[in-house]
């Protein structure tokens, strides 16, 4: 195996999970582990066995269900733990226990009540116990980042001859600059005298916002595991998120850092894990975010359309998305409005585009996004225009009975009405509309968002429907979740383009 190659560590189903309200059903962390595996991760960390009974059945219908990546097991140091996370993972074609304990002074003095020879010792024992059982072990340093660097080097010396494989070098309160991060594990490499035993794994929180730095760093100086996060999720501000790392690593050739991940998977996995674990992904996320390949500044619109390197390091393709967007706004120049119209069918130039230019920014300044319908009405050509369709009522029926919606709209410059059952309040109402528009398109997303608190909360509702490889967003906000979540729908739906059949 190559020494540039960098072991990627997804924790999304342990320490991700630890995220109040992302708790996932055992059936759940199957299809992410199914997803991870296809994602082309090297281990699992699939939980906690001896936490609860949940965790304990997950670890092991996940060794069964997935075969290429190692399952990962938790422990503290202790040998009960052991025991029953040797138990969980009988199913396991590859297996790892993960064990350990507290190396900063904090962990030792405040947490354990104990000393550092103590610590030590119950750290090595552990790793001894797991040893009798499973070949593959890690032990994790917790706290390491603010932990004394000899004793640390000691600690991690003693383990790896205990049987270590993996040692595992936490910054657990996300405390370290990336400076000092790299300069700890560098200084792992050249003071452990048997660390050419293990591979040195980063496991960085995001507290101050270093995470993926901090694990850029520790790779650069030796370490060859990175355990990560799908979208970074996990306690507090988070974890390393995984396709961070990963994009760095593929983007900075000068690093000759290799992995395994199928970057191409990484928008649709991002995607998986924000519906199930019921997490938003920040529309600024890097990577994954829905603003990430997106541009409205009229200086950028026109650098992309010349040349994406101009303001893109990273093909959208690369990572999942299919195409760039170019977002029409006040800001935006005669280079992305002339774009827009041309996908739209029609060539303006000189003084003709300069003419509709002028009345889109005043359109523009009006309304926050302009649309393909508003476009095709500056450029004379009601078509879409004219499909758009406007809301006038909704009555919505649901509890113990099947949920049924009534909707009442203006589409092709009539009042039409629609009646239809669905799974729920809101697949209702959609469904009701398509009654009345016929064409249907397919709903990726939709994510629900409290902006005030009360019984009389003003919800915000976000809308991803796609055709063709495109994606059209929608947006409404009310206190009725069910008016606004069609009002998204709606949005988003008239911004696409008519299909006319042959």
């Amino acid at each position: 195996m190559s020494d540039n190659r960098v072991y990627i560590f997804d924790t999304t189903l342990r320490d991700g999970e630890q995220v109040p309200g992302c708790q996932l059903q055992t059936s759940e962390k199957i299809i992410v582990a199914k997803t991870l595996e296809k994602l082309g991760v090297d281990v699992i960390e699939a939980g906690f066995p001896i936490s609860s009974p949940g965790d304990f059945q997950s670890v092991i219908e996940i060794s069964k269900a997935v075969s290429n990546p190692v399952i990962c097991a938790l422990t503290r140091a202790n040998q009960k733990d052991i025991e029953v996370a040797v138990d969980s993972l009988k199913y396991a074609k590859r297996k790892r226990i993960h064990t350990g304990i507290g190396a900063s002074d904090y962990h030792i003095k405040h947490k354990f009540r104990s000393t550092r020879e103590d610590i030590m010792e119950r750290g090595i024992a552990a790793v001894k116990f797991a040893k009798k059982y499973v070949e593959d072990i890690e032990f994790y340093a917790e706290d390491a980042g603010r932990a004394d660097l000899e004793f640390l080097a000691r600690m991690l010396e003693g383990v790896i001859a205990a049987g270590a494989t993996v040692v595992n070098i936490p910054d657990t309160t996300g405390y370290c600059l990336p400076e000092e991060y790299g300069a700890k594990i560098k200084y792992l490499v050249d003071n452990v005298k048997n660390i050419d035993k293990a591979i040195i794994s980063v496991h960085c929180h995001n507290d101050l916002g270093m995470a993926t730095a901090n694990s850029i760093a520790g790779v650069i100086q030796g370490a060859r595991q990175i355990e990560c996060t799908i979208n970074g999720v996990g306690e507090r501000a988070g974890n390393t998120s995984l396709e961070e790392v990963v994009m760095i690593m593929k983007t900075h050739n000068d690093l000759h850092l290799e992995t395994e991940i199928k970057t191409q998977e990484l928008n649709s996995t991002s995607g998986l894990i924000s519906r199930l674990m019921r997490m938003p992904v920040q529309p600024n996320k890097a990577i994954v975010g829905r603003n990430a390949f997106a541009h409205s500044s009229g200086i950028h619109q026109d650098g992309v359309l010349k040349s994406r390197e101009n303001y893109e390091i990273i093909d959208p393709a690369d990572v999942g998305v299919a195409s760039s967007s170019i977002v029409l706004t006040a800001r935006s120049g005669r280079a992305a409005l002339k774009h827009r119209l041309e996908l739209l069918g029609h060539q303006y130039e000189g003084e003709k585009l300069d003419e509709i230019y002028q009345r889109f920014l005043v359109m523009a300044d009006e309304q926050r996004e302009i649309r393909d319908e508003d476009l095709l009405t500056l450029a004379g050509d009601a078509t879409l225009a004219d499909s758009q369709v406007t809301l006038k009522s909704l009555n919505v029926t649901c509890g113990t009975t099947t949920p049924s919606a009534t909707i009442e709209v203006i589409y092709q410059g009539e009042l039409k009405k629609g009646t239809a059952e669905g799974n729920g309040p809101i697949d209702a109402a959609v469904n009701a509309l398509h009654t009345i528009v016929g064409q249907r398109v397919a709903l990726k997303e939709i994510l629900i968002q409290t902006i005030t608190s009360g019984s009389d909360d003003l919800g915000k509702v976000h809308v991803q429907l796609g055709r063709d490889s495109l994606v059209y967003y929608g947006f409404a906000a009310h206190s009725d979740i069910v008016l606004a979540a069609v009002n998204a729908y709606i949005d988003a739906f008239n911004k696409v383009p008519v299909k006319v059949e042959a």
